[in-house]
C-alpha cells in the first residue's frame, strides 16, 4: 500500500494569488478546515511547501 498523508486547510484563499488557489484545488482543498488524504509524493510535498500559511499536515 502506498504512503498517504492527511492535509488540512487552515488558511483562506481569499485575497491570495491565483496560483495559490490553483495549488489548493490541485490538492483537493478549497474550503476551510477540510481534510483530505493524498499520496505522499515529492510533488505533493512541494505543493505543501509552497503553502505553509494555508495548509498543515495532520496526524
Amino acid at each position: 500500500m502506498a504512503n498517504t498523508i492527511k492535509i488540512k486547510q487552515i488558511g483562506s484563499p481569499i485575497r491570495r494569488p491565483e496560483s495559490q488557489k490553483k495549488i489548493l484545488v490541485g490538492l483537493g482543498l478549497g474550503k476551510m478546515h477540510r481534510i483530505v488524504e493524498v499520496q505522499d509524493t515529492p510533488e505533493v510535498r512541494g505543493a505543501i511547501a509552497k503553502l505553509p500559511h494555508m495548509v498543515a499536515v495532520v496526524d
